[in-house]
């Protein structure tokens, strides 16, 4: 093996080995449960996607340098070919990776509508009581989750747990809220209220 081979030889390895270690780094990290992102210069955006992560950077890293190394050992390739089916071995690898992740993460990932989210209308039971011109809490199901919020009384007056109330609007975090039982005969018979009922 000529000196101008060695040499690559030790670039790949040491592609391979920073690969290897930004990949277990990137799992440790993600098991429990932190994020690490690449530098804001490093950024790559393809369209209808998110940036490349971390980790799509560290298979990149491990597959260039792993086929490099194997081809300067065992092929008698000049050099900028052997980097060249390198790189490509990187980004085939790489691709591999973010398919996954994209096909893993986008499972669980739904369309967000903004009515989901629409506090105004919906109907909750005070778990914390409110006192007069206080705040308490409310429990209510809302995209089919089970949440929770602070809560004023819109009129003013002291609102008992367990009392089922409508939220009349939501500002700044906290829920201004009625009983149920003083605006249901205002609202008109066909409505009936509001699905999203706490369970």
């Amino acid at each position: 093996m000529t000196a101008a081979a060695h040499a690559w030889t030790d670039v790949y390895l040491t592609c391979f080995l920073v690969g290897l270690g930004l990949a277990g780094l990137s799992f440790v990290l993600g098991a429990m449960h932190l994020h690490l992102h690449l530098p804001h210069g490093l950024h790559l955006h393809l369209p209808g996607h998110d940036r490349l992560n971390f980790g799509t950077a560290a298979g990149f890293l491990m597959w260039l340098g792993a086929g490099g190394y194997l081809l300067t050992r065992h092929a008698a390739l000049p050099w900028w070919l052997t980097l060249l089916l390198s790189a490509l071995l990187g980004f085939g690898g790489a691709a591999i990776i973010f398919a996954f992740a994209v096909k893993l993460l986008m499972r669980r990932e739904r369309h967000l509508d903004r009515a989901d989210y629409e506090m105004s209308g919906v109907i909750a039971v005070v778990t914390v009581p409110i006192r007069a011109g206080g705040t308490g809490e409310i429990v209510f199901s809302q995209a089919g989750a089970r949440r929770c919020a602070g809560a004023r009384s819109a009129d003013g007056l002291a609102i008992g747990k367990g009392t089922e109330v409508l939220v009349m609007h939501y500002e700044r975090g906290i829920a201004y809220v009625r009983r149920w039982t003083d605006v249901a005969p205002a609202l008109p018979q066909s409505q009936g209220g509001p699905d999203e009922r706490p369970r």
